[in-house]
């Protein structure tokens, strides 16, 4: 996907697939906006933390979506053994790291964000565990020893090469590796957005893409839809606010070439409620897992 407007306006998947291109053009193309809309500067070498001021709300959501139990969380800890050691990969704020850490050994929990990271050690400190180590780092560049099993839970989405990034997850895992993604509906908001933008109903790098490029990578992972943890839908306090986020969603922040088209879809598509505009139900999750060889 080029960098220019024109040019980026579809996603050309016919033929026999590259998904891992794929997953790397939809990654560029959601990276290049900000949280406050504005455009990545590509030249800066500075780090910028998108969590610092969102990380304790991330953290509350989380809190409430797992008030109710579901079948990943079920799952993935019916395959720990006792006394196993896990790598939690895009740690966040420890919701996964909490929970695991009293049925193993030792959980390594990787945060490149220092805003998660020091609400991730309240937690364990407020619950009083202490065998997760926290490693301040990205994936897969962080170096880490093997462990049992790998994890890694919507935290992969920012990451270019899905290849190299499955790829360390292997080298560092001895038994099995999960990997938990958005799968959104193919008549959600946003696949009608990318079908009209890009010529594919795949709106962002989820579980469609990510499976694939696997199975192109020679590994047979198993598909798990999530059951339970409903979430709540997404709302936005203004018409504009949730143009503004669809843009973000597709990369073209600095650009207005799409606003008509947006602006259409949101009125057709979105619900106005006690004041506020509530998006369609379109935020389902299944986990991808496979054993190490």
């Amino acid at each position: 996907m080029s960098a220019g407007a024109d040019e980026r306006a579809r996603l050309d998947i016919a033929g026999e697939t590259d998904w891992a291109a794929l997953w790397r053009d939809l990654v560029v193309a959601r990276a290049r906006c900000l949280d406050d809309g504005s455009v990545v500067d590509p030249s800066s070498s500075r780090f910028i933390d998108p969590w610092e001021a969102r990380a304790r709300d991330y953290d509350e959501r989380v809190a409430r979506r797992w008030a109710e139990p579901d079948s990943t969380r079920r799952f993935v800890l019916e395959q720990i053994a006792e006394g196993a050691t896990l790598l939690d990969i895009g740690a966040g704020t420890g919701a996964w790291a909490a929970m695991v850490a009293p049925h193993a050994a030792r959980v390594t929990a990787v945060e490149r964000s220092p805003a998660m990271i020091r609400i991730l050690e309240e937690n364990l400190a407020v619950r009083r565990i202490t065998n997760v180590n926290v490693v301040q780092g990205s994936w897969p560049e962080v170096a880490v020893e093997p462990h049992d099993f790998s994890l890694c839970a919507h935290a992969m989405y920012w990451s270019p090469d899905l290849r190299e990034f499955v790829g360390r997850m292997v080298e560092c895992t001895r038994r099995m590796c999960f990997l938990l993604l958005r799968a959104p509906s193919p008549r959600g908001i946003m696949a009608e957005a990318a079908l009209h933008l890009w010529g594919t109903r795949i709106d962002s790098p989820n579980l469609t893409v990510a499976e694939n490029v696997l199975r192109q990578m020679g590994l047979m992972p198993a598909v798990l839809m999530e059951h339970g943890g409903v979430r709540a839908p997404r709302q936005s306090a203004s018409f504009d606010e949730a143009l503004e986020r669809m843009k973000r969603h597709f990369g073209v922040c600095d650009s207005t070439e799409h606003d008509e088209y947006f602006g259409a879809l949101l009125r057709r598509r979105l619900v106005y409620d006690g004041g506020r505009y509530v998006w369609p139900p379109d935020d389902d999750s299944a986990l991808i897992y496979w054993t190490v060889e």
